[in-house]
């Protein structure tokens, strides 16, 4: 067993078996809680900070048994400990009965609308804050693999260990991850099935109405990649239609603005569609109707995790407004090709 960080004298500490595939910056976070992130990229672009030897960067990925030069770490302020939100029994017993897949390893979770997963200003309750009603037998608590919008329902994924959320993590960068949505969008787009390859970038201060920076807008210039196929699995009239939707890169609101390209918001996005992105009609809510519906994803030891999650109920109600059979949209992923580039 290692000694305990010592601050003030040069370290090595080797990584250990369960932080294979974190991130430098994230080791540091977990030994050193009171280095600020600055410091470390400092010290990092000064060569004091060394992996097996040589200069790193702050998002390497670490193997198992590298060394990690560690220098003196004087007068660092004491971190600051945010107290975890208080969670109700009502809550804790909400959470688990939203688990669709457990393992020794992982857990899956249909997450419902409207809860935050991680916090952000003014955010008291999110589901990273309530983790520890998830823990049940584990040493650790479970970990947040990915994310999904607040308003956004449907699987998502957790590590119950450290070593497992850094497999599960590399499958997404990888794209070795499959995930399939379905949206309720409004209109019907021109063609019933697609391919939209458009770029993303964050329009921060630069769109009307994008006070918190996180609105993203089609920018061939300065977007990164964004890919996403879509079929249209029913429709009602020109008025609406149900979209599978399977984006192949993980950009900021992707799908959201990727179906308000095709000239179809989906239904209560109104930071994309404004007042076109809402149908009439007292059985369709105005909620967003965006949820992510399977994932497809290897397991950290061997074989393959598929995970289908239940529409949230606002969903159910308007989809059975406009009459939407449920059985017709068959298994997830068959529509698309699983590599055709």
């Amino acid at each position: 067993m290692q000694d305990e960080p010592n601050a003030k004298a040069v370290q090595t500490l080797n990584v250990a078996e369960d932080e294979a595939e974190i991130r430098l910056d994230r080791w540091f976070k977990r030994h050193f809680p009171q280095l600020a992130h600055g410091m470390l990229e400092r010290l990092l672009r000064t060569g004091h900070i060394r992996v097996d030897g040589k200069r790193a960067k702050s998002n390497q990925r670490l193997d198992a048994g590298q060394a990690v030069r560690v220098p003196p770490l004087t007068d660092l302020p004491a971190p600051t400990i945010k107290a975890a939100p208080k969670v109700d029994d009502a809550e804790a017993r909400a959470l688990r009965d939203a688990i669709l897949y457990k393992d020794d390893d992982v857990l899956v979770l249909n997450k419902p609308a409207g809860l935050a997963v991680q916090g952000g200003t003014n955010m008291e309750k999110h589901l990273d804050g309530m983790l520890d009603v998830l823990t049940f037998d584990a040493a650790e608590r479970p970990r947040l693999v990915h994310r999904l919008d607040k308003d956004t329902s449907g699987v998502l994924l957790l590590g119950r260990t450290a070593a497992a959320t850094a497999k599960l993590a590399a499958s997404f960068r990888s794209r070795a991850a499959r995930k399939c949505y379905w949206a309720l969008v409004v209109g019907v787009p021109r063609y019933p099935q697609g391919r939209i390859d458009a770029p993303l970038a964050k329009m921060a201060g630069r769109l009307p109405g994008n006070k918190g920076g996180d609105k993203v807008a089609v920018d061939e210039e300065e977007g990164r990649r964004a890919v996403t196929y879509y079929r249209v699995v029913d429709r009602a009239l020109k008025k609406a239609a149900w979209l599978e939707l399977e984006p192949r890169t993980g950009r900021t609101h992707q799908l959201r603005a990727h179906c308000a390209l095709l000239g179809t918001p989906i239904q209560g996005d109104g930071k994309y569609g404004g007042q076109e992105a809402y149908l009439a009609g007292q059985g369709v809510s105005r909620k967003l109707h965006l949820h992510a519906r399977a994932i497809e994803i290897p397991h950290p030891r061997k074989g393959l995790i598929k995970v289908v999650a239940p529409l949230p109920p606002h969903m159910l109600t308007s989809f059975a407004f406009f009459g939407f059979e449920l059985a017709i949209a068959g298994e997830p992923f068959e529509a698309f090709e699983e590599d055709p580039e």
